[in-house]
């Protein structure tokens, strides 16, 4: 399992998502953001990341935040 996280300047990053391959997490990323300006991004309102300015990815826990509270292989479709 991959897990991504969305992150904003000062504070710890957030798990937002869960997915099943790196592939799919990744697609999901480059559909979500809508631009990226000096290194901040945008993401699509409604999508997991709305609202970070960055992410980041793992295929290990990085947090104690639960797996079982995030979105799964969310997908465009689910907005």
């Amino acid at each position: 399992m991959y897990y991504l996280y969305g992150s904003r300047s000062g504070t710890p990053k957030r798990l937002v998502a869960t997915f099943d391959s790196e592939a799919q997490l990744l697609a999901y990323v480059r559909w979500a953001t809508l631009s990226e300006h000096d290194g901040v991004r945008q993401f699509e309102k409604g999508s997991p990341l709305a609202g970070y300015h960055g992410y980041s990815y793992s295929s290990e826990p990085l947090t104690n935040d639960d797996a079982a509270t995030v979105d799964h292989n969310p997908s465009p479709s689910m907005l």
